[in-house]
């Protein structure tokens, strides 16, 4: 399966991956543990098939002090002893707010009560806002078919604006 467009060839592709990685600089200001981010948007990654950001989540986590068995688990997280109250609280509210087709609820109220009791309200808003972010990324990666494999860390480094 070969790409169907570099979108960062293209002028408006450009514009368009230059303000999407503004605002994840935005995010990845916040006080919300760098981590944990590339956790819930490897596990929203996985969840929408994109390999390219499976790759570079996966990459980044590592950098951010993953260790292979929290990386290897993140997709059966339910079923794992390695990951904390907030970081199941906050995979949680990944995986439903990836999946709000197949919930029809969006995100439960259950879910949404772990996240108040683990964050304060700014680390709820970059958690929220990188979620969204993430699965608009995904949906850019699987519709122009981006292959994984070939993400070295840093190099959208120079990209803002």
């Amino acid at each position: 399966m070969e790409p169907r467009i570099n979108l960062m060839a293209n002028e408006v592709g450009a514009k368009v991956g230059k303000r999407i990685y503004n605002v994840s600089l935005a995010i990845r200001e916040s006080s919300l543990p760098r981590a944990l981010q590339e956790l819930v948007e490897l596990r929203a990654s996985q969840i929408n098939g994109c390999g390219w950001c499976v790759d570079v989540h996966t990459k980044e986590a590592a950098l951010a002090g993953e260790t292979p068995v929290r990386l290897n688990l993140v997709a059966a997280w339910r079923e794992s002893t390695v990951f904390t109250e907030a970081e199941r609280a906050a995979l949680a509210l990944t995986e439903e707010g990836t999946r709000l087709a197949d919930a029809h609820q969006g995100v439960s109220d259950e879910t949404w009560a772990q996240v108040r009791k683990h964050f304060d309200d700014d680390r709820i808003a970059a958690l929220v806002s990188l979620v969204a972010m993430i699965n608009a990324a995904n949906r850019l990666g699987v519709i122009t078919r981006m292959q994984g494999g070939s993400y070295d860390p840093g190099m959208f480094a120079g990209l803002s604006d």
